[in-house]
């Protein structure tokens, strides 16, 4: 039982080894400690929580699929236009956030099928495609604001102006 264990944490860890050098960085988020005024919108802030974004969460939260077992990893490849490029079976779908008054360019949120509000997320800017090489850029990852199945993700240019890069995010159970 300890071998299974030591090869799925070997597997966890080579899984994020490979993004970060595929990827040229890795973000990883921090559970807040407590919840900021949500009045504010400044660039970087999660933009509010619509009531069709809500009832798509509870609707994912219904699915079929079981949470992946411990040391196991749901992941996700997202276009630079919020479009699921590939993903594992956890993951129910990923956009980026229109934009409009408190919303800033490359706003993403992923959305998974069990709730991932205590888990740790690791995301890298990326792409699928095999001919190019992503472009340089930040990204940062958070838990989505009530909303605990789905994930936050904002990405940014190397000078940090909000801008839309494609990325790959794993998100650890």
């Amino acid at each position: 039982m300890a071998t299974f264990f030591k090869r799925k944490a070997t597997v966890v860890a080579l899984a994020a080894l490979a993004l970060t050098v595929a990827g040229g960085g890795i973000a990883v988020a921090a559970q807040p400690e407590s919840r900021a005024d949500q009045s504010a919108r400044a660039a970087g802030q999660q933009p509010t929580v619509s009531a069709a974004e809500k009832q798509a969460a509870r609707t994912a939260m219904r699915a079929t699929l079981a949470p992946p077992a411990s040391g196991q990893v749901a992941w996700a490849v997202v276009s630079s236009t919020g479009t699921l490029l590939q993903h594992s079976g956890n993951v129910v779908s990923s956009f980026r956030f229109p934009l409009g008054p408190g919303v800033w360019p490359g706003q993403y949120q992923v959305l998974l099928d069990y709730d991932v509000s205590h888990k740790a997320y690791v995301a890298t800017i990326g792409t699928n495609d095999s001919a190019n090489v992503p472009p340089a850029g930040e990204i940062s990852v958070a838990p989505r604001l009530l909303t605990p199945n789905a994930v936050f993700v904002q990405t940014r240019t190397s000078g940090g102006s909000p801008s839309p890069r494609g990325f790959h995010i794993v998100v650890t159970s």
